[in-house]
This record gives C-alpha cells, sequence and structure tokens, in this order.
C-alpha cells in the first residue's frame, strides 16, 4: 500500500518511543513520532549503541519538510515524510547513523462495544427557541466545514477585480482554515479571535503607517483653529469652503472605514463571537499612546493617592481629561501573553463596564504603576481582601436520569463519610464545582437547577464562572457575587477518549481560572468502564494529561499538574475494586458492617496511584463512605452487581468509581473539611460524592519600599544535579519559570552529562543562576513558586518539569531535591540549592530582624542530608527522615549551633512544631507569643477579629499571650484567617459555643465542618510575622487581578432521553 508508514508513530510520548526503540535492540532503528515542542513539526528518533539520538523534522512555508542535522551539512528539503525517509536510508545525510530498520507501531487495543449494548448517547443538543423542527444531528466539525464552505461559496459571488491579489489570498485563506479555529476559540469561551485580527493587520498594515504619518500634522493644524480670532480679524472669504469640501470628503472616507471595522466586528459577534473593543495603550514614562483601529494618542496618566483618582490627560501640562475614583477601579489584570500588558477594569457613570489596556515599556514599570494603583485602593478600602476561601467539589454520574427534586444534601456535604457540621448549613462556599458525567440536561437546564437550589441553601444569587459540556459530560463553576471581580484569566477546554480518541462519550473537561493572586484548575472525566480495562484508563489519564489545554499557555512545556497552585481532579473514574465475582456476597456484608479497609486494599485507583502510574503526587482524603457504583436506582439499600448479557452474567462489583483528587504547589495551605457521598439522592446507579477544601490564596501584594528605588534582590540557585530516566544522547539546559520574575524565563547553559551504569543520565549545571524578580520584598517572594524544566538542546523539548517554593528557603541556604515527570510519568530527580536576597541587601536568615533569628532544633541528621516534609501542605510540618511517601520534592534545612532550651531531648529526630512558632522560629519558653499581621495566611492581631462581616469564636488560646505553666512547650495558635464569609439573612445564626469548654479551634471564624471535632488535630497555618505592635494593623491590601468577564454560555434545554441503566 503506497501510503503505509509503518514508522509513523503519531502523537506517541518521547519515553514511548525510547521504550520501542529499546525493545528493537539494532542500530539504525527508527521512528517518527510528533514533536511536543513545536505543533506540526516532528521528531526523527535513531537508535544507535543503545542511545537514542532525536532529530528535529521541520516544515517550511511551502509544506516541505527537512531535518535539522549536524552543522555544516546543506539543507535538503522533501515534499513527503515517505521521501525524507528514503533518502536518509542512505549514508552520509548527517545523522549518527543511516536509517535501517522501521520500528512498527503498536497495535493499541482499542475500547470494544459490549454486545447488545446501545451506542454511546450523543451529547444533549441545545435548540433555539424559535426552532421548531428537528434537525439532524451534526458534529462541531462539520457545522465548521458547513461554515467555512457557505463563506466561501458566497465569495465566489463577490466582485474582487479591485482588490490586490495577496489580499484575495489572505481572505480565501481566513474563510479555509482559520475562521474554524475562531470559531473554536469562541465556544470555549476564548474572547480571543487570532484568525480575524491577523487579517485585519495584514490588510490595514499600510493603513497604520499611513495614518501615523499624517495624524501629527493633523493634530497641529488643529490647535491653530482652536485658537480664539481677534475681534479685527473679518471673516474668510468664501472660496475657503472648496478646501473644507476637500477635508469633508477625506473625514467621510475615515468615517466609512471606521464604520466598516465595526460592523466587520459586530458581524462576527452576530455569529457567536465574544469580541471586546478593547483599546491599547502604549506607556511611554509617564507619556501614553492610545491606540485605536490605528490611531495614535498620547495620554498621561496620574494616580493621586490621598484623593483616591485616577486621571487621564492629553498631555502632560493640561486640564483632566478624565478621572476614575478607586471604588470604580473594579480590577487589575495583568496579561499572561504580554508580560508588560496591563488591563484596567472600571465601571462609568453609566454603570457600564470598561476594559482599558495599556502596554509598558517592561514588566517591573507595570508592577510599579500596580503597586501605586494598589496602595491608592487599600488606603480608601473598607473590606479586607481574604486569604483563604472554602471549594465545593461535586461529582455525580447521573445515570442519564434527571435529577429528583432536592439535591440540597450534595451541596450542603450530608450523608456518609467525612461530612459537615449541622451548624455549618448556612454558610455558603465561596466557589463551587460541579462535575457530572451521562448528564441528559441541557446547560441552561443544569445551571438553572444548581443556582436554584444554592439560592435556597445559601439565599445568595451565585455568579456563573464558567460551564463545559463534552457530550454528556459537563463542568460547571460558580462563584459568589462578591468574588466576581476577583476571577480572571477564564479558561476552558475538553478532551476525547472514547473510542479511537474520537468519541466524547469518554473523555475529560476542565476549567482554569485566577483567584487574585493564586490559580486553579479543575478537570471533571469519565474514564474507560469495565474493571479489566485498567490499563486502559491510565492512558485515558495520560491523554487528558497531555492534550487537556488550560491555564498560562506561556508554560507550554509543563502539563496541567504544573501550571497551577491548586489542581483539583474529579469524575467517573471507573476503577474498580479487584475481588472476584464470587466474593460479592462477601464485599457487600462488609460494606453494610462498615469494614472498608479490605476493599479498599484492592482499590485499582489507589494500586496504580502506590505504583506511580497515575495521578503522581496527588493527594486523596481518607475514604471513609461506601462504594459510590453500582445501586439499584430508587434505592440505597442493594448494590445491582449482577447484569443478564447475551454473553452471561456481566459483574459490577461495588466499587468507588467517583473521586476527588488534588495536587497543590509545596509549602501552601489547603485542607479538606468533608469527603464523601450523599445517601438521599438514587436516580442514578451512582450515589453523587462530595469534598469540600479550605484553599489559601495569595492576594495583591504591595511593598513599603518604592519598586524603583529599593536594592535589587535576587534568586540564586545552584549546583543542580538532573538523574534522568532516558537513553537520548544529547545535551541539556534548565528553564526556570515564574510570574514573580523580571524575566518570565530564564535558561540555564548546557550541562555536563555523565551516563550511569543503570542507563540513567547525570547532568551537571555547574553555573550559578541568578533571577532577578520584579518585587524584592521577602514577604512577597516567599509566597512564589519557581517551575522547572529541563530539556534537550536538540529538539527543545522537555524531559522532566518540577517546582520549587520559595518559602523553603526562608531562613538559609537550602538545598532541595525535587521528582521530574513529564506527563505524568517520572523522568528523574534534580537536587541543587537555593538562597534568596531580599530587597534589603540581606539574605532571608535575617528577614524579620536581629532580635528574631531562626532558631531550628538539633537533628540526628546530617546537614547533607536532604528530608522529606512530612505533610507537605502546611508550614506547620515535621521533617522527617528514613522511609516516606514520595511527594515529589523535599528540602533540607541544615542545624544552626544556636543555644536551645534544653527540653527537646529524646523526642523524635526532626523538626519540633511543638516548640516553634507558626513562622517557623522557635520560642523561648519565657518568651511572649506575639501575634503579628500576616496578608496572605492570616492575620495575628486583634484588629481583624473585630471584623463585623465575621462570625469571631472567643478562646482562651487566642487572649493568653503566654502558654501555661502546664504546658510550657504549647505552641501559640493563630487568630482566624480572613476568611471570606457571607452569611445568608434568613439562616438563623448558630449560638455561639460557651467558651469555657471550647475545643482548640485552627479557624473560629466558622463553625468546624468537620466531623467528630476532627478540625482539632488539623495543622496550624503557615504564617509570618512583621515587626511593630499588633494592635497597629494596616489594612488588609485588595486585590483586582487580571479578569475575564465571567462568562455565561447558556443554551435552552436538551431534550432529555429515557432513564436507562448506565452502561459501563
Amino acid at each position: 500500500m503506497a501510503g503505509y508508514q509503518p514508522w509513523r508513530h503519531g502523537n506517541i510520548t518521547r519515553s514511548q518511543a525510547e521504550d520501542l526503540l529499546s525493545k528493537a535492540a539494532r542500530d539504525g532503528s527508527f521512528l517518527i513520532r510528533d514533536s511536543e515542542s513545536i505543533q506540526g513539526a516532528y521528531a526523527l528518533c535513531v537508535l544507535y549503541q543503545n542511545c537514542v539520538y532525536t532529530y528535529r523534522i521541520l516544515p517550511n512555508e511551502d509544506k516541505k519538510v527537512s531535518v535539522q542535522a549536524s552543522e555544516g551539512v546543506p539543507i535538503r528539503f522533501f515534499s513527503t515524510l515517505s521521501e525524507l525517509v528514503e533518502a536518509y536510508y542512505s549514508p552520509n545525510m548527517g545523522l549518527v547513523t543511516h536509517l535501517q530498520f522501521s520500528v512498527q507501531r503498536e497495535e493499541e487495543v482499542e475500547e470494544e462495544p459490549e454486545p447488545n449494548n446501545l451506542p454511546p448517547q450523543l451529547p444533549p443538543r441545545n435548540f433555539p427557541a424559535n426552532d421548531v423542527k428537528e434537525s439532524d444531528s451534526n458534529t462541531s466539525e462539520q457545522a465548521c466545514k458547513s461554515l467555512s464552505d457557505t463563506y466561501l461559496m458566497r465569495l465566489q459571488h463577490m466582485d474582487m477585480s479591485t482588490i490586490p491579489e495577496e489580499y484575495q489570498m489572505a481572505i480565501q485563506e481566513y474563510f479555509r482554515t482559520s475562521v474554524c479555529l475562531d470559531v473554536e476559540q469562541m465556544q470555549n469561551g476564548n474572547p480571543n479571535l487570532p484568525g480575524l485580527k491577523k487579517l485585519i493587520m495584514m490588510i490595514c498594515k499600510n493603513l497604520h503607517s499611513e495614518i501615523s504619518r499624517i495624524l501629527p500634522a493633523l493634530e497641529v493644524f488643529q490647535r491653530v483653529l482652536d485658537q480664539q480670532l481677534s475681534p479685527g480679524i473679518g471673516h474668510f472669504p468664501k472660496q475657503v469652503c472648496v478646501s473644507a469640501d476637500s477635508c469633508q470628503s477625506v473625514s467621510s472616507r475615515l468615517e466609512q472605514l471606521t464604520k466598516l471595522l465595526y460592523s466587520i466586528e459586530d458581524k462576527v459577534k452576530n455569529h457567536g463571537a465574544f469580541l471586546t473593543d478593547h483599546q491599547q495603550f502604549c506607556l511611554v514614562t509617564d507619556d501614553v499612546k492610545q491606540e485605536s483601529l490605528g490611531i495614535s494618542t498620547r495620554m498621561i496618566l496620574k494616580v493621586d493617592v490621598e484623593s483616591g483618582k485616577l486621571y487621564f490627560k492629553k498631555s502632560k501640562d493640561g486640564p483632566e481629561d478624565k478621572y476614575f475614583v478607586h471604588n470604580k477601579i473594579l480590577q487589575l489584570v495583568k496579561s499572561q501573553k504580554m508580560h508588560a500588558k496591563l488591563v484596567i477594569v472600571v465601571e462609568t457613570e453609566k454603570e457600564k463596564i470598561q476594559r482599558k489596556e495599556f502596554v509598558f515599556d517592561d514588566t517591573k514599570k507595570r508592577e510599579g504603576f500596580c503597586q501605586l494603583l494598589q496602595q491608592m485602593k487599600n488606603k480608601h478600602s473598607e473590606k479586607p481582601e481574604p486569604d483563604m476561601i472554602s471549594v465545593f467539589l461535586g461529582t455525580w454520574n447521573m445515570g442519564n436520569a434527571g435529577p429528583p427534586n432536592n439535591i440540597s444534601s450534595w451541596f450542603q456535604c450530608k450523608g456518609q463519610g467525612k461530612t459537615l457540621d449541622d451548624t455549618a448549613d448556612h454558610i455558603p462556599h465561596d466557589i463551587y464545582v460541579i462535575g457530572t458525567q451521562e448528564d441528559p440536561l441541557g446547560e441552561r437546564e443544569w445551571a438553572d437547577t444548581v443556582k436554584s437550589v444554592l439560592r435556597n441553601v445559601t439565599n445568595i444569587s451565585f455568579k456563573q464562572v464558567a460551564i463545559h459540556t463534552l457530550w454528556n459530560i459537563r463542568i460547571m463553576v460558580l462563584a459568589k457575587p462578591e468574588h466576581e471581580n476577583r476571577i480572571s484569566h477564564v479558561f476552558s477546554d475538553s478532551v476525547k477518549t472514547g473510542i479511537a480518541n474520537t468519541l466524547g462519550n469518554k473523555g475529560a473537561v476542565g476549567v482554569s481560572f485566577m483567584f487574585n493572586g493564586t490559580s486553579f484548575g479543575f478537570v471533571n472525566s469519565h474514564l474507560t468502564s469495565g474493571s479489566e480495562k485498567k490499563l486502559r484508563r491510565n492512558q485515558n489519564y495520560i491523554s487528558i494529561l497531555r492534550f487537556l489545554n488550560l491555564g498560562d499557555k506561556k508554560l507550554n512545556p509543563f502539563d496541567i499538574t504544573h501550571r497551577f497552585t491548586h489542581l483539583f481532579w474529579l469524575g467517573d473514574l471507573n476503577y474498580r475494586v479487584e475481588f472476584q465475582s464470587t466474593e460479592a456476597e462477601y464485599m457487600v456484608t462488609k460494606i453494610k458492617q462498615q469494614q472498608y479497609q479490605e476493599l479498599l486494599n484492592k482499590d485499582q485507583l489507589s494500586m496504580e496511584k502506590n505504583d506511580g502510574k497515575v495521578f503522581l503526587h496527588f493527594d486523596e482524603e481518607e475514604i471513609t463512605f461506601a462504594p459510590t457504583y453500582r445501586f439499584e436506582r430508587d434505592t440505597r439499600e442493594k448494590y445491582a452487581y449482577t447484569k443478564a448479557k447475551a454473553t452471561g452474567t456481566k459483574y459490577n462489583l461495588p466499587s468507588w468509581c467517583d473521586r476527588v483528587l488534588r495536587k497543590s504547589y509545596p509549602l501552601v495551605h489547603v485542607a479538606c473539611q468533608a469527603y464523601g457521598c450523599t445517601n438521599d439522592i438514587m436516580t442514578s446507579d451512582h450515589s453523587p460524592v462530595f469534598a469540600s477544601f479550605e484553599v489559601g490564596v495569595a492576594s495583591q501584594f504591595v511593598s513599603k519600599q518604592d519598586p524603583d528605588s529599593a536594592p535589587q534582590g535576587g534568586i540564586q540557585i545552584m549546583n543542580c544535579l538532573a538523574t534522568l530516566l532516558t537513553k537520548s544522547k544529547t545535551k541539556f539546559f534548565i528553564e526556570y519559570h515564574s510570574s514573580c520574575l523580571e524575566s518570565k524565563t530564564v535558561k540555564t547553559s548546557e550541562g555536563e552529562n555523565t551516563e550511569n551504569s543503570d542507563g540513567s543520565i547525570k547532568v551537571l549545571f555547574s553555573n550559578q543562576v541568578k533571577l532577578t524578580p520584579i518585587i524584592s520584598d521577602p514577604e512577597y517572594l516567599l509566597d512564589q513558586h519557581i517551575l522547572i524544566c529541563v530539556k534537550s538542546t536538540d529538539c527543545d523539548e522537555s524531559y522532566g518539569e518540577g517546582c520549587v517554593a520559595l518559602r523553603a528557603a526562608q531562613f538559609c541556604y537550602t538545598e532541595f531535591q525535587i521528582t521530574l515527570t513529564h506527563h505524568g510519568e517520572k523522568t528523574g530527580t534534580l537536587t541543587g540549592g537555593i538562597q534568596l536576597h531580599t530587597s534589603e541587601g540581606k539574605t532571608t536568615e535575617k528577614l524579620y530582624g536581629e532580635s528574631r533569628k531562626p532558631h531550628i532544633q538539633p537533628t540526628k541528621f546530617s546537614a547533607s542530608q536532604a528530608h522529606d516534609i512530612s505533610n507537605p501542605s502546611y508550614m506547620g510540618v515535621t521533617y522527617k527522615s528514613g522511609n516516606v511517601i514520595d511527594k515529589g520534592w523535599s528540602y533540607s534545612m541544615p542545624p544552626k549551633n544556636l543555644p536551645l532550651s534544653g527540653k527537646d531531648t529524646g523526642k523524635k529526630s526532626g523538626y519540633d512544631v511543638g516548640a516553634r512558632s507558626p513562622t517557623g522560629k522557635t520560642l523561648n519558653p519565657g518568651e511572649d507569643e506575639k501575634m503579628f499581621d500576616n496578608p496572605l495566611y492570616g492575620s495575628m492581631g486583634k484588629s481583624h477579629g473585630q471584623q463585623k462581616d465575621h462570625l469571631t469564636l472567643l478562646d482562651p488560646m487566642f487572649s493568653s499571650s503566654k502558654p501555661s505553666e502546664g504546658e510550657p512547650d504549647r505552641p501559640p495558635v493563630p487568630t482566624p484567617r480572613n476568611r471570606s464569609f457571607t452569611c445568608s439573612e434568613t439562616k438563623p445564626q448558630p449560638p455561639t459555643p460557651n467558651t469555657s469548654h471550647l475545643a482548640i479551634q485552627k479557624k473560629p471564624v466558622v463553625p468546624s465542618r468537620s466531623e467528630g471535632g476532627a478540625a482539632n488535630n488539623r495543622p496550624r497555618f503557615p504564617a509570618k510575622s512583621r515587626p511593630g505592635p499588633p494592635d497597629q494593623l494596616a489594612p488588609k491590601p485588595r486585590d483586582y487581578r487580571e479578569t475575564s468577564e465571567l462568562p455565561s454560555k447558556l443554551r435552552p434545554p436538551a431534550r432529555p432521553g429515557q432513564p436507562q441503566t448506565s452502561q459501563r
């Protein structure tokens, strides 16, 4: 067969390609896969002397392909990949060896439909309200093709004789290819239309330069005409009107052009596009250039901190053209695509929302302006920003049946497992994330249902942040109205993993956004069913990791497990309990006795996760509820674990198919408050699962120093050694990524390779790397993270990614060790050292003043030994050595020879939390435990306890400044964090408990959400101290970060099908 290409393996991973070549074990074996770094490019992988050499194959503008070979070898272009492969069978073509043996692609075992099963249910169709006919179902691809063909047909009937040929070709190409991409972007909630913008910029290229050339002359002419004429000068003769008519003709043409451009945008809007008429600005020192439709004007920005006003001026000495009061400035939006761009969202007098874009000379100037504007808002703001929010996550396989009338227990976390207290019913979560599978409802109908339930439970009308549907898989995110201007950068996407990865009956949908300065990602997936298809589910997981496109697009070397401060993964993961079918009744007996551990020991997800095959470094709360699948409908008393088939009886043993997992950056606060399932929602063969989390969020930081005059700090990373599990023969370098850096991406020089006997490669990066932060204030830096990527020099592909928390270097030079992963697989480790230099010119060891040096307890391990943190989600942690679970990272803090209290002898090896303050500093027994204000992790002063929007429970622990005599080593308990709190007006307030009987509450802002007083055992929050008396605290900084408007892609409800038992 002429078109057969056995060596072409498509989008397999790099590690899969290496495994295939290793199995071939012959020099000259080769295959071609898709490039992971450049879309549309390929990678030629060749085996020679048990090493894999990778060469990049790039297409040019004419779609011809060429190999990037050794230096000095002439570049040869080929029309097809087959021609290229045929040519490189010849020796001396610049490769390490000529191609000899093509490696056949392994046949992938696809998911087969079960006999006598109905075909996968098609996604619900949303019909316009005025459409009474039933139309044939078309896929989105067919719809796009139809749209493209329609425009091309219209174009053929247009007279294009007066249009230059290059413009004709550009318009045809847009309707042929780019219009479909724009429609996809628009359907996914992305307001940008890159194809349309590129076309208009190309057509208007000469117009921009011409307008820029003539505009200054017109401005001078206008200023002359604006001056008043003296009384002695008479009127102009009538002949001048001829010139005026000529000018009028020019202005009419410009007006016509302007209307035409606006009309084009309106036409696109009519097809469902969301295209905001942005105004772009360029700021040069104090001089601002406004660009709108190619016409540039200059303006001056002035921030009056005292009066709380932002002024726009046309000239430096001219009058104020327009101003906005601080409470009309809704958000500061920092662009992720252009790091010098800032969007200011303001409210006009007519209560309309405007977005004004500014482009600064560099990131530091943008940050300086943000600091000034934020300082103004903080001065006049009355409400502090939250540094902790609560997040509800719910997953439910609806079994193609509509919900019952009452599903409130799901959102109140009532049922089995770790549940919320009854006293917390009236307290709403800040964010609700609801994932459904086999959902028969339309988007609008389901959204209205959920909003109505939440309104009845909380008396709050929640705002819809995003909703995204793939066939019957759906994710919806709702937020409190007060958070509308704190949420930005909203993205959504989906991945199909059904039969041949083309059907959407299985797959995933995801949503990501920024909440102030913290990034969130949420994934709802429905994986392959069947107890025996565990490996296929693992493949589904890897595919979703690779192809789900969420978050900051600049972080393209990183998959979604590294792009977010907090990533939550929920859904019907379909992993089963591996018992024999003959043991079904034994399983049911154990479930009735609530003895789950024996069943959990055979849980496929837990076993695969422990083996590092899926959900590497993800955490899941302990399961204390019964299996959520497979029930008889309309009851929760009986499991329907048998199903009669033509081929015999099929068993679906009770299993925990529906799960919620999470993965967070190191040393950030996140605590699970609830994890369980409902008892009273019985329309499906699955029970809904809920989870509640308490999550720390970062606010817009305002430095106490002028960014322009503050000394430049730095982050030093040194002595890096990477151990890579690869057989590739290439050189490597490291890329550092972080939003806190002036240069968002920093690359190192090539490392020195050393091959190990076990086949891995050690790469030493001996050069010290200094990263320059935008803000050098230590309190800001300690909340930041550095993403690390080890890449190859030949193909620029990632061989492993990881994350380092700057908080680890809070006290001194710190060694770290992180596990490198790529597409969900462990690819090696990276060790090194990190040290901070603050804006004060000191290392972080003396961060809080000479009198409060870090006091680290002596340990039984050596200073050079790296140690794992036993619970990395919190700062109040113990360090231990020995057999520990791989959390993906660890840090060692060399002990200091400082005076000790003498009370720690006999304690276990590690850092003793009991004798340390929340800041990590040791407290002497006779020293007062002073509380300090903490801008991120909790307020330590009395003033925040007086906020009228918070319910404060008095506790003797908070009023005492010294430990009790009977407990000299008892650590201080922080006062409540600045929790976002909204209380329903119609719901009764919970009674204030008797203070004499209160248990130690970590967060007395709200009643405990956990069962059985579990809150008492929660780890303490991380905290940072500030000098100064605790009762003179500045108000919490307000943050208005990057927004996109809360999208609401609502459609009319679909026609729900008949309820049927889900086929898995």
